[in-house]
């Protein structure tokens, strides 16, 4: 047996190397029968006591840090504010998969951290308030940079970046852009 062909039977969820946008298929028996016998420490901090005030406080650090750096406006330092709470938070709920710990036998290689909160539940209260922070603290930037265009633009590009792949309808999909796989090749 070839090597391609060991790599292909190793690894079933390949995708056709034309695809910009391709979705992550379900677990299998043995991923779920992993996912079932541990709890995941990975994504269990988000419904704990006070994980929620993190957030705000996380927005309000960055805001304060931006107003002390000489010859930034409110307006800069609003946007400022806003683009890198959103570079955070898709870095951290959307961009990396898996998780740091070694004992799930990698039950959760194949979804980032949003698809592992609350066993993958759609709707939950901390998917919604999490959801509701990016679009307040767009709100809330858009008002105070006097709703100048640029900013405006900057902010909301920022935002939509977030709240997209945070909707049920883009769930387990993934922007081949952004997430690079190993491209395997037909016929090979």
């Amino acid at each position: 047996m070839s090597s391609q062909t060991l790599k292909e039977k190793d690894n079933p969820r390949r995708r056709r190397s034309s695809s910009l946008m391709y979705q992550e298929p379900p677990e299998s028996l043995e991923q779920q029968s992993d996912q079932a016998a541990l709890p995941n420490l990975n994504s269990q901090w988000v419904n704990a006591k006070g994980a929620w005030m993190i957030h705000i406080i996380i927005i309000l650090l960055l805001k304060i840090v931006y107003d002390i750096v000489p010859s930034i406006t409110q307006e800069t330092s609003w946007t400022l504010t806003n683009t890198t709470y959103m570079f955070g938070s898709y870095l951290m709920f959307h961009w990396v998969r898996g998780i740091p710990f070694e004992f799930n036998a990698g039950a959760y290689d194949n979804l980032n951290m949003w698809e592992q909160i609350d066993n993958e539940d759609q709707y939950t209260p901390a998917k919604k308030f999490l959801l509701a922070v990016p679009i307040c603290l767009f709100l809330i930037s858009t008002h105070y940079t006097h709703y100048d265009l640029a900013y405006f633009m900057v902010n909301f590009l920022a935002t939509l970046a977030v709240v997209v792949p945070k909707l049920p309808a883009f769930h387990r999909t993934r922007l081949a852009i952004f997430n690079p796989e190993p491209q395997h090749l037909e016929g090979s």
